[in-house]
């Protein structure tokens, strides 16, 4: 409590951050979390008006570094009228975390547990000083407000270009306020991305620093479950995974492009031979992208796949539990092992020769398109093998959560494809393979959600026949990581995988 302490002993903790977060708070920062706070304080109290880039990777304590930096302000500033302006992405959840973890964080400390208030719901008071949180999203009505001394973005990567120049840049402008930008590497394009040139460029010119950028590696050093953790999801993910390389280690990606590079596709590359029948003691599945109406026909969305698709694509995998028991990976590797390629061919025909596969096969699932006019044949092959068939619907959504999970399944190298010499109709289908997996291109969202579009483009030409190019092949081989998401039982010894979506288990939390 604040009678507790002596005059003298107060002075000397509001001089240092470091020293009032551990003795008041009993928090200890860590190394590369005090280069920050230190940095930003200097330019708030001497006015400097400078703009500050704090990019951490996920869960390193980025949050908390924020809560123990407010806390010390409000303390610090209680007898000198001082505004302070915090905006999230969104009200709910964001805003709402970011004012619990204030409150935490004020009712722990001993200097401002008995001295803060709240106000209207999004103000919290400490004496002379405040702190308002607001919301940036498109439609938040935050016009108005003034950020006196301090102006922080939270999540800056989410907040749209747009809002933060029209609405949320004013309110440090009449006093030439601090401002902040916190987050975690996207795309080139974000606001978060703009504000990190911007503070290189002015490190540059004066070398005071601005860009405070962390990886996994600095936090690793002094957090040793942290680099465990770090160690399985890129093992899990692979090291040049999108969410890898953006989340854990602060690397911008481009917002559009080739979706799989050439080190991408070497990581595909397998020594296995292909399979003309099954073989024993093999475990299969099948992969089936059906052909006729256009997924986005039936969601709405004009870039899900190609229109001109005409062709039935089925991929037979052998699936080796054998990585299973990797400690680090603890999912199967699926080995292409057959193809076959139909086009034009009716569905009442299709399904004859899928029945005379499955029983040929034997696969313990076939993960099929059940979309539009496939709905009616998976049904079918359903009713036959009730067990086995598990359907997948196209939208929007499912399909970038399924192009995020093959691409762990590429960079984490589980998906391999056979050496197909000598074998002329595999050869030419992987042949064909390789050229939908070259031209497809991809673009993903700045919006929190991530969502990403990806396909062979319309009007694309086969480079080889100078035909339509779609990627029929594709997306059948990227059914694979639906597999992921099945009980699959390794009797040496019995394993279980969960299903997982990369996504939220690099946003549990933070540290």
């Amino acid at each position: 409590m604040l009678q507790q302490h002596t005059l003298h002993t107060l002075k000397a903790l509001l001089r240092d951050p470091v020293q009032f977060t551990e003795t008041t708070g009993g928090i200890k920062l860590r190394d590369y979390q005090r280069g920050p706070m230190q940095a930003i304080l200097r330019s708030v109290l001497g006015r400097q008006g400078l703009s500050f880039v704090v990019m951490f990777p996920r869960q390193s304590g980025k949050n908390e570094l924020q809560a123990q930096l407010e806390c010390y302000l409000l303390a610090l500033l209680s007898r000198t009228p001082a505004e302070m302006v915090k905006i999230s992405p969104t009200w709910k959840p964001q805003s709402l975390n970011a004012m619990r973890r204030l409150e935490r964080v004020l009712g722990r400390n001993r200097i401002t547990q008995r001295m803060w208030r709240k106000e209207s719901g999004y103000i919290y008071r400490v004496g002379n000083a405040r702190m308002l949180f607001f919301s940036g999203a498109p439609e938040a009505n935050i016009v108005g407000a003034t950020a006196g001394t301090l102006l922080e973005v939270d999540e800056a990567q989410d907040v749209s270009i747009a809002k933060f120049d029209k609405d949320i840049a004013p309110m440090a402008a009449s006093t030439n306020a601090t401002r902040v930008f916190w987050g975690t590497a996207w795309t080139n394009r974000t606001l978060l991305a703009r504000e990190l040139r911007a503070a290189r460029k002015a490190e540059a010119a004066d070398g005071i620093r601005r860009a405070f950028v962390l990886t996994a590696r600095e936090v690793a050093a002094e957090v040793e479950a942290y680099g465990r953790f770090v160690a399985e999801q890129t093992a899990r993910l692979g090291r040049d995974h999108p969410l890898v390389k953006t989340q854990f280690y602060s690397e911008e990606i481009d917002a559009e492009g080739g979706m799989f590079p050439p080190a991408r596709r070497d990581v595909m590359r397998g020594r296995h031979a292909c399979q003309t029948a099954p073989q024993p003691g093999c475990l299969y599945a099948m992969l089936l992208d059906v052909a006729g109406e256009d997924e986005s026909a039936s969601t709405g969305s004009a870039n899900l796949v190609n229109r001109r698709r005409d062709s039935t694509a089925l991929t037979i995998v052998e699936v080796d539990l054998s990585t299973l028991r990797d400690d680090l990976l603890r999912a199967p590797t699926y080995r292409c092992v057959h193809r076959r390629l139909w086009t034009g061919v009716k569905h009442t025909a299709l399904y004859g020769q899928l029945h005379g596969l499955i029983e040929t096969w034997q696969p313990r699932v076939v993960v099929m398109d059940a979309t539009g006019i496939g709905a009616g044949l998976a049904s079918f092959l359903e009713k036959r093998f009730p067990s086995k068939i598990l359907p997948f619907l196209f939208n929007h959504v499912s399909k970038s959560k399924l192009g995020w999970d093959f691409l762990s399944v590429c960079d984490s190298g589980r998906w391999q494809e056979p050496d197909v010499a000598g074998i002329d109709d595999q050869s030419n289908l992987q042949a064909m393979f390789w050229r939908q997996v070259e031209a497809c291109q991809y673009s993903v969202s700045d919006s929190p959600g991530r969502l990403m579009s990806w396909s062979v483009p319309d009007g694309t030409s086969d480079p080889l026949t100078g035909e339509p190019l779609h990627d029929d092949l594709l997306i059948s081989a990227a059914l694979s990581a639906v597999l992921d998401g099945i009980a699959w039982y390794d009797p040496s010894p019995a394993l279980v995988v969960r299903a997982s979506d990369p996504i939220f288990d690099i946003d549990r939390g933070e540290f």
